[in-house]
């Protein structure tokens, strides 16, 4: 029996021989595209625990150094704190409401299929597409190795190979739930080295690609990197869990009294099983979390490399960022699924030569919606016309411009008829929720002066007005944005998504 990489291998010469073929047959062909190429790269549950992001102990040298070669957005949110919805809502350029993936069960050909997603659009408009491991969602880590749920129409090749955190060490992983490992808190530091592991394959893979690509440059690229870190389970090789002393690992204090102001659907993602949290169980996490993130840092120093050894970083536009953020026990939660800052605010990288400023920090609130209209308005791709997010492009050129000025983040609590919509708003200074419209709690944070979100305004006599405020305008966003109020349109399969303008 032929090993899947040797398959995947073999399939590749034969595509690449193909458009060889086809090149010699058209004259049109043989001129270099000059278009530039795209390189995608998204980890998976990562929030801005970072370098370049200011955190004092993450060890992140290669993503600070594509923050420093281009733009870095510090105020970038998801639009759903869950990996399948965010991810759909990003490559669709829809919102969840819009294009009605609202759970990772769901893909978005069930709702919307006749939507362009980002990579199909460069496909149609004659790029090489191609993904290695995660873009759309996968169950992590069962799906690992296979297609996930992916959207083969996206893409012309497909690798997904999986590694000895998937194969080998499960039985070694510890978890705070015996034998699950991605819906909860677990982690491992493994005996093994890099290239052993998932990550490390993706980037090996990468470098694969890159070099063919590079071989033959009559097509440009849109090449998509899905690391699986620092998603659960924390698996990463043990001298990246050396890199950060447990006992320096930090604790969040004053818990108790934090969560005094809040509505019970802010806290609606904490989970019973994190009751059984030892602070040492908790240094442990974390110290494991901040080790996957240097051991998928490093992968992405491998793809990086690689692309300016082949002569390809000046002609290639090259995004970083996560599909939501996390939280490391901030307002006594962990993971993702709530409205507050560490959950929805994620990482955002640009770096496209001769299209945006060097080493520069954009601080207005922008979105993951907001990467479709960007990269395909950079490159030259035709887009659908319902994009709903805006265009950045201006923004890469001057980052001190402010754009449409807002972010808008959802997530759902409860299911069937009891189902129950928050939405939440980020401004330069401020955030503001309503869940359920505001019948079930409110929240605002000053962020001026609460970064960390820790007092809840809403009900204070002293910003009436701004609650007033920004009530009127998330409303108008929420109905503007989504047909209905908010609610899920009727979208029957064969049905084109509605056709919505940026509001």
């Amino acid at each position: 029996m032929l090993h899947p990489r040797f398959v995947r291998t073999a399939f590749l010469l034969i595509f690449l021989f193909g458009l060889t073929v086809g090149m010699v047959n058209s004259k049109s062909c043989l001129a270099k595209d000059a278009r530039p190429n795209v390189l995608f790269i998204i980890s998976d549950d990562l929030n801005t625990s970072l370098g370049c992001y200011g955190h004092s102990q993450v060890q992140s040298p290669n993503i600070d150094r594509l923050a420093a070669q281009g733009v870095r957005f510090e105020n970038a949110y998801c639009q759903y704190p869950l990996c399948g919805p965010s991810r759909n809502s990003m490559l669709t350029g829809l919102y969840p409401n819009s294009n009605g993936i609202l759970s990772n069960q769901q893909i978005f050909r069930q709702t919307i299929p006749s939507q362009l997603s980002l990579p199909h659009a460069f496909r149609q408009a004659g790029y090489f597409a191609a993904r290695i491991g995660k873009m759309y969602h996968y169950n992590v880590p069962k799906s690992v190795g296979t297609n996930g749920h992916d959207d083969p129409g996206s893409w012309e090749l497909e690798l997904n190979p999986a590694g000895c955190d998937r194969l080998l060490e499960e039985p070694d992983i510890f978890s705070l739930r015996k034998n699950s490992f991605g819906g909860t808190l677990s982690w491992y530091a493994s005996p093994r080295g890099d290239l052993l592991h998932t990550d490390g394959m993706l980037a090996s893979d990468a470098e694969w690609v890159l070099e063919r690509c590079a071989k033959d440059r009559s097509r440009p690229f849109f090449l998509a990197v899905g690391f699986y870190r620092p998603h659960t389970p924390y698996v990463a090789p043990k001298p990246y869990f050396s890199k950060y002393n447990k006992d320096e690992m930090p604790l969040i204090q004053g818990v108790a009294e934090d969560i005094k102001d809040l509505p019970k659907h802010a806290l609606g993602s904490h989970k019973k099983e994190h009751d059984l949290l030892t602070d040492d169980l908790r240094q442990q996490a974390i110290q494991a979390y901040f080790a996957s993130i240097t051991f998928m840092d490093a992968q992405v120093g491998r793809i990086l490399d690689k692309l300016k050894d082949l002569g390809l970083a000046e002609n290639t536009i090259v995004v970083f960022t996560s599909d939501h953020g996390y939280h490391l026990g901030e307002h006594g939660l962990w993971q993702k699924m709530s409205l507050f800052e560490e959950s929805a605010r994620v990482p955002m990288i640009i770096s496209a030569p001769g299209h945006s400023a060097k080493g520069q920090t954009a601080n207005t609130p922008v979105g993951l919606i907001d990467l479709y209209p960007t990269l395909t308005s950079l490159c030259g791709v035709k887009a659908p016309e319902n994009l709903q997010g805006q265009d950045l492009s201006s923004i890469l050129a001057k980052p001190e411009l402010q754009g449409r000025g807002w972010a808008l983040c959802e997530v759902t609590r409860g299911r069937g008829p009891k189902r129950i919509f928050g939405y939440s708003i980020r401004t330069p200074n401020w955030r503001y929720t309503e869940w359920d419209h505001g019948k079930q709690g409110s929240e605002l944070y000053d962020h001026i002066a609460d970064p960390l979100e820790q007092t809840n305004l809403a009900d204070s006599p002293k910003h009436k007005d701004q609650v007033a405020s920004l009530s009127k305008k998330l409303q108008s966003v929420v109905a503007d944005s989504f047909p209905e109020s908010g609610v899920i349109p009727p979208i029957k399969p064969g049905v084109w998504a509605p056709n919505l303008t940026n509001p």
